[in-house]
């Protein structure tokens, strides 16, 4: 490509010709939009000056080669035709490099710390990015600029911006979740909970405790960014009872930090892979989606940082249960059309077993074998079947009452063992320690802030359970 010998441009650039190369002109040519024409060259010229053994060109030269590279990602109206980031690449190492001095023993260091940086961002942008020439310049320029300063490809980094340092795919550090308001930053973003097991019992976003029938396909979470819905089925015949028996999870396609995955597990099929066959979302080492298996075929973990989010899914018995942890501002993401969401809004009314958080005991001894089953499940009394629960549950909570009724629907000692793991993803996943544990109280079914009471057995004796 042939370099200009132009007169000087304009007093934005006091010296006609400057010490610089193509891969130079390559990093900075997106910054037109972004800097006026004077900071621009000046932050060309404090570049140049750092490196050597680069060809003279001069600054009309420079400029006008930057507008040609703008042609290429920007149309006609100044809006970008996709979205790419190299731009903001390349002003996060402009801004990184402008004020280091070559004369310091640090320089190469710190040059390539900056180098390494800007070749990470790009590496993030590879696929929104495809086909851009700036890209393309940009990162051919990198690779120039790391031979000529022996930058190695592994080592530190410096962070794109020390004022608001942030990996785009770790929501942690999104600017949206930490905005900065008159130099302060504000408040971490708020963690929501939100939990089901069981015969289902449902621990909504808001702390409220639920027992609802709610059988067939119904949507948990149904947000911009993710997607839940499980389906359930009778537990025993002749009873309102359902329990969960299929989970399928959508992660939506979100910018350059992961494609669109789906996850399905059923009854005896909990797979440690998405669909797809792949284990994580995201390119490279990022893996800003992944799966971890924790127990083979009956424990994974879901890990997406990009939305800050973590899900849980365990099989215990036949049956499949679910913990979800979610920034506040990611679940109310959501447009109106999508009110539909356990989750976020609880059962529908018509779909409830409790009274405000009251579990009605179920009449015992009219238990019906369960489907493949070859006799009756045997039956637990109110006596035996508390103090089974109480072997794994000391509180009497409603995780507590939680399973003392699914054992008296039931008769199967695994709902037990639901409860149980129920608790402890709340332990590992509810941000705030003092609402664990829900207890009854006036209004019922929400979080007891005052009195840790345990309210007697005698208080779920009022209702009878309504047969189908």
């Amino acid at each position: 490509m042939g370099m200009g010998r132009a007169g000087p441009s304009r007093a934005a650039c006091t010296e006609p010709q400057r010490r610089t190369s193509l891969a130079a002109v390559c990093l900075l040519a997106s910054l037109g939009p972004l800097l006026g024409s004077e900071i621009t060259c000046r932050r060309l010229i404090t570049a140049s000056e750092n490196l050597e053994g680069f060809q003279f060109m001069t600054m009309r030269a420079v400029e006008e080669r930057a507008v040609k590279l703008q042609f290429a990602c920007w149309d006609g109206d100044g809006q970008l035709q996709t979205p790419c980031r190299i731009q903001k690449c390349t002003t996060d190492f402009v801004s990184l490099t402008s004020h280091l001095n070559s004369a310091l023993q640090s320089f190469d260091l710190e040059f390539c710390k900056a180098l390494r940086a800007y070749s990470a961002c790009t590496y993030r942008n590879s696929k929104a990015c495809r086909g851009n020439l700036v890209y393309h310049s940009a990162v051919l320029g990198i690779s120039d600029l790391m031979s000529q300063r022996n930058c190695s490809k592994d080592g530190p980094t410096l962070p794109s911006n020390p004022e608001e340092a942030h990996d785009p795919c770790n929501y942690s550090g999104h600017p949206e979740a930490r905005e900065h308001q008159g130099g302060e930053k504000t408040a971490p973003p708020t963690y929501l909970f939100c939990g089901l097991f069981g015969d289902p019992h449902l621990r909504t976003f808001k702390d409220h405790f639920q027992t609802c029938k709610v059988e067939g396909a119904w949507p948990l979470i149904d947000n911009n960014y993710l997607s839940v819905q499980v389906t359930n089925v009778p537990v025993v015949a002749g009873s309102s009872a359902t329990a969960t028996n299929k989970i399928t999870i959508i992660f939506k396609s979100y910018e350059d930090c992961t494609d669109q995955k789906v996850y399905q597990a059923v009854t005896d099929d909990l797979p440690a892979a998405f669909v797809d066959g792949t284990t994580s979302g995201g390119d490279g080492s990022t893996k800003s989606l992944r799966i971890v298996e924790k127990v083979s075929g009956k424990y994974v973990e879901m890990h997406a940082r990009y939305i800050g989010t973590t899900v849980y899914i365990r099989q215990l018995g036949h049956y499949l249960t679910l913990a979800i942890r979610m920034p506040e501002e990611v679940v109310m993401d959501h447009k109106e059309s999508q009110d539909l969401q356990l989750c976020v809004n609880g059962c529908p009314s018509s779909e409830r077993i409790d009274d405000n958080g009251h579990l009605p005991l179920p009449v015992v001894g009219h238990l019906v074998p369960q489907r493949g089953s070859a006799r009756p499940q045997s039956v637990y009394t109110l006596e035996t079947a508390t103090t089974k629960c109480h072997e794994k549950m000391l509180l009497k909570d409603l995780y507590f009452y939680s399973c003392v009724f699914d054992l008296l629907t039931t008769g199967d000692a695994n709902f037990t063992a639901a409860a149980h793991s129920a608790l402890q993803d709340v332990e590992s996943l509810h941000p705030r320690k003092e609402h664990w544990h829900i207890f009854l109280n006036s209004e019922g079914g929400g979080v007891d802030k005052g009195n840790k009471f345990s309210v007697g057995l005698g208080l779920l004796c009022l209702i009878l359970v309504v047969f189908l």
